[in-house]
């Protein structure tokens, strides 16, 4: 399984030829390393509806026929879009694919669509190729983080660490020492003005106090754990 990092928080998770998009927010996005005509999809994920990371859902799946997973009421928004295979979950909620199976989780932060559907955002975990992936989302730290990973082992967490928006590297170094995953790959940050950070400095303090192992990927880069 590789996991390729696209760019603010969008990934793209690879095995045996499919391919799962995690909030591809691409269009408008400085740092981009694919533009959304580009990009293929076997299914979408969202974990909230800000348009930093709902990006380019709508595009991507008319044009791949990918199916969407999103909380319930962006499923209605995206179903009203004309959107036919889309799964509408909430918090403690799988769904089982071919390729493996995602959960919707929480996370502390805010959520309304580019077209105003107000909505609670989440985090995901994510499972492909037998590794078991959790996108924390946008989220402030909080305790429960620690519990993420008691029923399914995290292999890789994706945190963002930009501050402002989100928690900043700070309390993500805390938000990574709780997950205990095995490995921990920074994002939302660097995109804009106010998330500028530094991710190496992140790494040096998490490996001091956790764990866990930090890669730095630049957008484009790709990483097999």
């Amino acid at each position: 399984m590789e996991i390729r990092f696209l760019g603010h928080a969008a990934f793209a998770l690879t095995h045996e030829g499919t391919t799962v998009l995690i909030d591809p927010f691409l269009t408008g996005n400085p740092k981009a390393a694919i533009s959304a005509d580009e990009v293929q999809a076997d299914a979408i994920l969202l974990t909230h509806g800000h348009a930093d990371h709902f990006g380019d859902t709508v595009a991507i799946a008319q044009r791949t026929g990918a199916e969407v997973l999103a909380i319930v009421e962006i499923a209605n928004e995206l179903t009203e879009e004309g959107l036919e295979k889309v799964q509408g979950i909430n918090f403690g909620g799988t769904v089982n694919y071919d390729w493996g199976w995602a959960r919707l989780v929480p996370a502390w932060h805010s959520s309304t669509t580019p077209k105003g559907t107000v909505n609670t955002p989440g985090g995901l975990l994510v499972h492909i190729g037998g590794k078991t992936v959790y996108h924390l989302g946008d989220t402030s730290l909080f305790s429960d983080l620690a519990l993420v990973g008691r029923r399914d082992p995290i292999d890789v967490a994706l945190v963002c660490i930009g501050g402002y928006y989100t928690m900043d590297r700070v309390d993500a170094v805390e938000a990574a020492r709780l997950i205990g995953a095995r490995q921990v790959i920074p994002c939302h940050y660097d995109t804009f003005p106010p998330i500028v950070t530094d991710a190496h400095a992140f790494k040096s303090e998490v490996e001091a106090v956790a764990s866990s192992v930090v890669v730095v990927l630049d957008p484009g880069q790709s990483h097999t754990p």
